[in-house]
């Protein structure tokens, strides 16, 4: 079959959903507080600081990061007016402000507090975790804290260095907040830099922002690379008391002492033939601290291998957490497993927003850049949040689903085409007879406006 091509006066625009993001954009009070900030070499800019920002995340919320990609859009009046701007910048005069601006105007703490607070104004819905029964019935919101390098293997950008990945990058450090993972802190370090380098004033500038967003009590959940007393301390502290699973660093403590210990204080199982598993917990003192803290534990002892082989010595696994939790061990251990649900958060900032390899040589930039991707990155959270609350009969996907992967948000919500229509001073977005999506868009665009 051959198509006639032809070319009509008509405007279209392939990226409708924008006009969703400008919503979320417009109540936040960044135009109000991004004008306040002083930048160097810029007193009267003829662009404002709002107009910068809010293209840079218009291109981020539909997948894109390079300052290049800021040209297809200069001549758009659709990309402006769903941003709530009027003026697009060139991508060299996106590039210079964010080079100016990202050493000492403050902006990437400005954009972080909110990011945050666009959570609270907008009620973003948050699912606790729920521990015991009955009267000892209580919930969490899990505030997930994790390290994931950022692979910028042969680049001579600031900053990047060997990672403990063994690739050269960056390794920033995050904080995600609820079953949802709604980004609520994040800070951007060189490759080299160890993970518990600051985390202690990380994590409680982490959980003054979650306060922000909602009232419950927090679970901080980390792995081993962040144990640490100085951490431990923190959340024992009488101003940050917040309860934590810790995945613990075993050091120099030998397998066949923690093998010891699970036999003498724990709960035996045995699966299969030649599988012993053991699991209890315990509690130790430590000089720093003025109480005893619990050791959750799982060793798994191994005499022969699932496919029957005999082994000559045993083979023993142990797994050890920290908590400040009384609840029964299975769910601690469980608890901390749900932890590795982060790593699908880092991917969805890596590659739904494409942004692993950060666009700026610039150390300073590609931290505002990635703090400027966190506020994209919750918006589309919080769109794809509200498509998970409506009934299952308009959302036009087989699959019933918890959290909406932020690719799905773009494919589906972000990139609909919509024909334009001025009309007595108002701008009208007509979809399609065929568009899928159609109802779920205007569900959540009454909802927002």
């Amino acid at each position: 079959m051959r198509f006639i091509i032809e070319r009509s006066d008509e405007i279209l625009t392939p990226i409708a959903g924008l006009s969703l993001v400008g919503h979320l954009m417009n109540k936040t009070s960044l135009k109000k507080r991004l004008s306040n900030t002083n930048v160097p070499g810029c007193i009267k800019p003829e662009i404002s600081h709002f107009n910068i920002v809010s293209s840079y995340v218009g291109l981020l919320c539909h997948g894109k990061n390079d300052f290049d990609h800021i040209e297809a859009y200069r001549d758009d009046d659709f990309f402006a007016y769903a941003m709530g701007i009027d003026t697009v910048p060139s991508s060299p005069t996106l590039r210079q402000r964010l080079d100016q601006a990202a050493p000492t105007s403050g902006w990437d703490k400005i954009i972080m507090e909110e990011s945050v607070d666009l959570l609270n104004k907008v009620g973003a819905p948050l699912t606790p975790i729920t521990l015991g029964n009955g009267q000892n019935k209580r919930c969490y919101l899990p505030l997930d804290v994790d390290v994931s390098p950022f692979d910028n293997s042969k680049t001579k950008k600031e900053g990047s260095s060997r990672t403990y990945k063994g690739f050269d990058g960056f390794a920033p450090i995050f904080a995600y907040l609820g079953q949802e993972g709604y980004l609520v802190n994040l800070e951007f370090r060189e490759g080299k830099d160890h993970c518990q380098n600051g985390t202690a004033v990380f994590l409680k500038n982490s959980i003054q922002y979650a306060n922000r967003v909602s009232s419950l009590p927090l679970l901080v959940r980390m792995d081993s690379g962040n144990d640490s007393i100085e951490n431990i301390m923190m959340f024992e502290n009488s101003q940050t008391k917040t309860d934590y699973i810790i995945k613990r660093n075993l050091r120099k403590e030998k397998p066949e002492e923690w093998l010891k210990t699970a036999q003498k204080h724990g709960d035996k199982q045995t699966p299969r033939e030649g599988k012993t598993v053991y699991t209890g917990s315990i509690y130790r003192k430590n000089s720093m601290l003025d109480k005893e803290i619990r050791i959750v534990f799982q060793v798994v002892e191994r005499t022969i291998l699932s496919n029957g082989q005999t082994l000559l010595l045993p083979e023993i696994e142990v797994d050890t957490y920290w908590t400040s939790l009384p609840d029964p061990e299975k769910d601690i251990i469980r608890l901390y497993h749900e932890h590795g649900t982060s790593e699908q958060f880092h991917s969805e900032l890596k590659t739904d927003l494409d942004l692993e390899r950060l666009p700026s040589g610039k150390f300073a930039t590609n931290n505002l850049v990635l703090h400027l991707a966190a506020l994209a990155y919750n918006i589309l959270r919080i769109l794809g949040q509200m498509t998970v609350k409506l009934p299952d009969q308009m959302v036009p996907l087989r699959k019933k689903a918890q959290r909406r992967r932020i690719r799905t948000v773009i494919q589906n919500l972000i990139t609909m085409a919509a024909h334009i229509v001025k009309h007595s001073r108002q701008v009208k977005l007509r979809f399609g007879k065929q568009c899928a999506w159609w109802s779920v868009f205007n569900n959540i665009n009454a909802a927002l406006t």
